[in-house]
């Protein structure tokens, strides 16, 4: 279930089962981020909690990826307990939690395990494709009345237009396992080196998608020129230079507005920032600053 009421009161309720199950402490839990997770550090031992809205298999998943990469060289995150506990129907996974950051992860840092990670062939497991559209109707559905209906009505309308543009795109690089949510917020610059987070979405599809991510951050999230100069550099090549973009942007930018939907139902900052990214793609003003939510 994915639900407008999963806030942080609903999340500790949930972690406090699950800790219960796993013989782990949570009175003391500290809320780290709450977005498609709510994610709490439990201080000590020094464990991260990810509680999940839904229970689509996301999480097994992420835990498996986490071993699979781990085991090819790939810096990654590690599991604390090897399968996901069930706390009244959501999924909550236990992570090692990483050395103090020695700094923000900036985007030349996301290229190194970019380029580890697309050199790869497939995981021994399957992996889905990265099906950006797929939760749109969920999130639109899950902001209930707190939007206007012409404008989950436009994203739904949107959403179906691309959907048959991504069938058509014709890939530069070879397709393969991709993180799905490639941006500097996912790796921790810990003291061996860039560390890559928050698996749940690793994929099997274009890689392009991979690089979209970080060009799409920099006209909207204000990323600036010369560090997604360094990062291109980095990585090897320009996404902006393969006539696909167009089509990959504008989905990722779909996705991106309908994800905030489900934040509305009592956030007023989510409502407006809703309203601020779909006004932007009604005008087609794709130079329009978006806030990360």
């Amino acid at each position: 279930m994915i639900s407008g009421d999963f806030d942080e009161h609903r999340a500790r309720r949930l972690l406090a089962a699950a800790c219960d199950a796993a013989g782990l402490p949570s009175s003391g839990a500290a809320l780290l981020a709450l977005g498609e997770n709510a994610v709490f550090d439990l201080g000590d031992p020094a464990v991260v909690a990810k509680v999940g809205r839904s229970a689509d298999g996301r999480a097994a998943r992420e835990l498996a990826v986490a071993g699979w990469l781990a085991g090819s060289g790939v810096p990654v995150v590690h599991p604390y307990l090897p399968e996901p506990v069930d706390a009244l129907g959501h999924p909550v996974t236990f992570w090692h939690r990483l050395p103090a950051a020695h700094g923000p992860a900036r985007p030349a840092d996301l290229a190194p395990l970019l380029r580890a990670l697309h050199r790869l062939p497939a995981a021994p497991f399957p992996l889905p494709g990265r099906d950006l559209l797929a939760p749109v109707d969920r999130w639109l559905a899950a902001a209930g009345d707190h939007i206007d209906p012409a404008d989950a009505a436009y994203l739904r309308g949107r959403k179906e237009s691309f959907v048959t543009a991504l069938g058509d795109l014709t890939p530069h690089l070879p397709p393969g396992p991709i993180h799905g949510d490639a941006l500097p917020r996912n790796v921790h610059l810990g003291p061996d080196g860039p560390v890559l987070l928050d698996l749940e979405n690793v994929s099997l599809d274009l890689r392009e998608h991979d690089l979209v991510v970080l060009a799409l951050a920099q006209d909207r999230y204000g990323v600036p020129a010369e560090e997604y100069r360094e990062f291109t550099a980095g990585y090897g090549w320009d996404v902006r230079d393969w006539p696909g973009f167009a089509v990959l942007r504008g989905a990722r930018e779909t996705a991106s507005a309908a994800w905030v939907a489900q934040h509305t139902p009592g956030r007023p900052a989510a409502a407006a920032e809703f309203r601020r990214r779909v006004s932007s793609l009604r005008h087609n003003r794709p130079q329009v600053r978006w806030f990360a939510f």
